[in-house]
């Protein structure tokens, strides 16, 4: 930890105790949780310092392994599925296509799988101070958009080279997705950071419930592909889930050669009503977590 967050929990240390668990009432207890958070700012930014350093400690290229992933799931599936099995023939600039919908999900998974192991990460931490446990998973937000940020910088680079930067209401689509990946990316690390702690099997059943999400996504296949093979109340099923849509925006936002392929009717209106129930679903994963919360330090 730095010398800043390691000042700041020693003053911590001195101030009187405050009770860990939920606080009167659904209301009253988020309001004062975010007042909490509030006050502890300085600590959080120090933790996401500390998350993207000690990523990279003694690394020689640092923040470049932030895109080897990426990168390198980005040329496996171009190779493999683009060339070797055609579906570059059929996907007009596939490899950026591909790449679109990989930084999309790349932040809801760095999210998730670095959130729900954030508490436990921390143990020492959290038995020896008080302090809003919610800054751990938050943490990993913070870490991971700026992981995001580099990614985007790349994709925006390659529209560029592609000679297709987007420009006009397509950017309209960018917020709003990016809404819906960090409202539901950050409501799952919650209250999965907070079921770890009790129950630690959680951690390997996210590895496998993230890789069955990915290819229940259009990110290495088109939607095309999805609606010429199922329809109705199938097809809705499949467009219920938070992050096909947010894939579908981030593709509508920065894949310009796709404007002439099919696509889900009112996508606009479908982003804007699972982002809606996205809060809902963050709201009380943070009570959740909160009256979880009261037990951590036993737990650990």
């Amino acid at each position: 930890m730095t010398d800043t967050a390691t000042a700041r929990a020693e003053a911590l240390a001195q101030e009187p105790m405050r009770i860990a668990g939920p606080r009167p009432g659904f209301a009253r207890g988020t309001l004062s949780s975010l007042k909490d958070i509030a006050s502890h700012r300085e600590l959080l930014g120090s933790l996401v310092r500390r998350e993207l350093k000690s990523r990279y400690k003694d690394s020689a290229l640092g923040f470049v392994w932030s895109l080897a992933r990426p990168l390198a799931m980005l040329l496996i599936y171009y190779i493999a599925l683009g060339q070797f099995l055609g579906a570059a023939r059929s996907t007009p600039d596939f490899a950026i296509f591909i790449y679109t919908g990989l930084t999309a999900w790349t932040l809801f998974s760095e999210v998730v799988l670095g959130g729900t192991g954030s508490i436990v990460a921390n143990s020492g931490l959290i038995k020896k101070v008080y302090l809003p446990r919610e800054v751990f998973p938050l943490s990993v937000v913070g870490s991971s958009l700026f992981n995001f940020g580099i990614q985007l910088l790349i994709l925006l680079g390659a529209t560029i080279v592609a000679g297709k930067f987007p420009t006009g209401e397509r950017w309209l689509y960018f917020p709003l997705s990016l809404a819906v990946v960090l409202v539901y990316s950050t409501a799952l690390a919650l209250l999965l950071s907070a079921v770890n702690v009790y129950l630690r099997d959680v951690q390997y059943l996210v590895d496998v419930i993230i890789m069955i999400l990915f290819w229940a996504s259009p990110i290495v296949y088109a939607w095309k592909q999805v609606s010429g093979h199922v329809s109705g109340i199938i097809a809705d099923i499949y467009l219920a889930n938070p992050m096909t849509l947010a894939v579908l925006g981030f593709q509508r936002a920065f894949w310009i050669s796709g404007d002439g392929e099919p696509a889900p009717g009112h996508l606009g209106t479908r982003l804007l009503i699972v982002l809606g129930i996205g809060l809902i679903l963050l709201w009380l994963s943070q009570r959740t977590f909160a009256r979880l919360q009261s037990n951590f330090a036993q737990e650990l």
